[in-house]
């Protein structure tokens, strides 16, 4: 059975969320953080970088949030994608983590990224309704995570983006989303 490592409070329930709207079946190893037990050895062996969340799924071990949504959307998605569209959902999960969190989530670029960042976003989800269009993908649980967290952590209310807030309020009803993330 694939493992799920994560904190209490970490990336990790962004892939959680992921594998419970995918069904499938994982165990969630809760590692203690504040005892560093994401700085043992045993943890070490699978992320030598030891940080959440990674994955065991048979003998592949797999780190990084955005590596691992990819990985499980491929194996377990019912999607299959042309290589084309294969690259632009890579495209936006690495929007995700590297553009959309750092650009919101850094107190010093928050003003100047938010209508940098929200205005194509809500321009893209004025048209449709998740991400890619009318079907939730996994870009959806990397980018649609990060917009969720954002009221939660920065009070943002996407003032002015009537869609993100749409978005943001649809995918945070979804029942995966309410088991996971929407339970801490």
């Amino acid at each position: 059975m694939l493992k799920l490592y994560g904190g209490a409070r970490s990336r990790a329930s962004i892939v959680q969320w992921y594998l419970e709207e995918l069904g499938v079946p994982y165990e969630f190893v809760l590692l203690d953080m504040m005892a560093g037990e994401h700085r043992q050895p045993a943890f070490l062996a699978i992320n030598p970088m030891g940080k959440v969340p990674a994955i065991v799924d048979g003998d592949l071990q797999l780190w990084e949030s955005g590596a691992i949504l990819l990985y499980l959307a491929e194996k377990y998605g019912s999607t299959l994608l042309t290589p084309e569209q294969r690259a632009e959902f890579t495209q936006w999960v690495m929007f995700a983590n590297a553009t959309l969190g750092p650009g919101i989530f850094v107190e010093s670029s928050r003003e100047k990224e938010m209508p940098r960042l929200f205005a194509p976003l809500n321009e893209r989800l004025d048209h449709q309704a998740f991400m890619m269009g009318d079907t939730f993908t996994v870009v959806d649980a990397a980018v649609g995570s990060m917009l969720a967290y954002m009221p939660l952590m920065l009070k943002i209310d996407f003032a002015g983006y009537p869609a993100i807030q749409t978005y943001v309020k649809r995918i945070t009803e979804r029942p995966a989303f309410q088991k996971t993330i929407g339970a801490r």
